[in-house]
């Protein structure tokens, strides 16, 4: 049943990396939260999967294949989305990593990097920034990492991944400044070590000492509270030990 006491309720949120990770459980959070949950991610059996755990739980959910580096599956994305509702809640949990050593890191590789993890991210921001200006409202969260804040631990390998994040934490700050007069707030959320498939790609050696239902416990309260007075803030997480 739909918890009416949610921002979210009765509302529609769009989340991209839907399929699997952080992703998966901010949609599965976002549907118990009792709004309708637009998912997209590029693996069609795993999103369809948690599209129907998420009804068979007695949430709404609509998933849509898409690979959100690429323009025409972020117009199809929102085009599905908007015949659903207005999209008041974007979540871009989409991501991807390589770990290859900089010298060795080919033009494909950061570009696929790049492309998945900063330029997907401003084609969803700004395709849910358009509807969120004409209704007056809209919240924001993008996910970075750790890996993206000056002065954190780098790991060897990582370079597209890490400029990539550098790059979401600033475009969340400047949809934010943009935003503010439209009622569209804009948060970013830089985990550390997640246990995701991610992580292990990264670092095997590394403990999580996150779950990625933490980050998602956090993306619902930042959803749900009207934080406007902060938006452009990242928001950086170490642990839950």
């Amino acid at each position: 049943m739909p918890d009416t006491l949610h921002w979210l309720a009765g509302r529609m949120a769009v989340v991209t990396g839907a399929s699997r990770g952080i992703g998966r459980a901010t949609a599965e959070a976002i549907a118990k939260s009792g709004a309708h949950v637009v998912m997209a991610a590029r693996d069609r059996e795993a999103l369809e999967a948690v599209a129907g755990g998420i009804r068979e739980a007695g949430g709404a959910a609509t998933p849509v294949l898409a690979d959100v580096s690429r323009a025409e599956d972020v117009d199809r994305l929102f085009t599905v989305a908007g015949r659903i509702g207005r999209p008041a809640a974007l979540v871009c949990a989409a991501g991807v990593l390589s770990r290859v050593p900089f010298e060795e890191t080919t033009r494909r590789t950061w570009d696929e990097t790049l492309g998945i993890n900063l330029t997907g991210v401003f084609l969803c921001c700004r395709a849910a920034f358009a509807a969120m200006r004409r209704a007056g409202e809209g919240r924001i969260v993008t996910i970075a990492s750790l890996s993206g804040i000056y002065a954190t631990e780098k790991f060897a390998g990582l370079a597209a991944y890490n400029v990539s994040k550098y790059g979401v934490i600033g475009l969340t700050e400047a949809i934010a400044v943009e935003g503010r007069e439209h009622g569209i707030s804009a948060f970013c959320i830089s985990p550390g070590a997640v246990d995701t498939e991610m992580l292990r790609r990264a670092n095997p050696d590394l403990r999580p000492g996150l779950t990625p239902g933490d980050v998602a416990d956090l993306i619902i309260e930042l959803l749900d509270k009207p934080w406007a007075a902060a938006s452009g803030a990242n928001i950086p997480l170490f642990s839950n030990a």
